[in-house]
């Protein structure tokens, strides 16, 4: 359940995105997966695929980055760093 809930975060704030944006729809989305967040890229993706669906993110390129840096200050997190929209 606890991807759930990322994910439903992380949807609210590329639809916010988009909506500022006046976007017609999301071509890309680049995240941060912390060395401690229990996501590899590919159960990302799966979790995204599904997320996006219906959605005016849905299709969107995804494109995430995995930290091996057990230090990072944010190595628990999961993070959007950028949303690329078509208007």
């Amino acid at each position: 359940m606890h991807e759930a809930s990322l994910m439903t975060g992380l949807m609210q704030r590329i639809d916010d995105t988009a909506r500022a944006e006046k976007a017609r729809r999301v071509v890309g989305v680049s995240v941060w997966l912390g060395a401690l967040s229990h996501m590899s890229a590919e159960h990302f993706a799966e979790h995204f695929e599904h997320a996006a669906a219906g959605t005016i993110a849905e299709g969107a390129e995804l494109h995430a980055t995995v930290s091996d840096d057990l230090d990072h200050a944010n190595a628990q997190a999961i993070m959007l760093e950028s949303v690329e929209v078509e208007t």
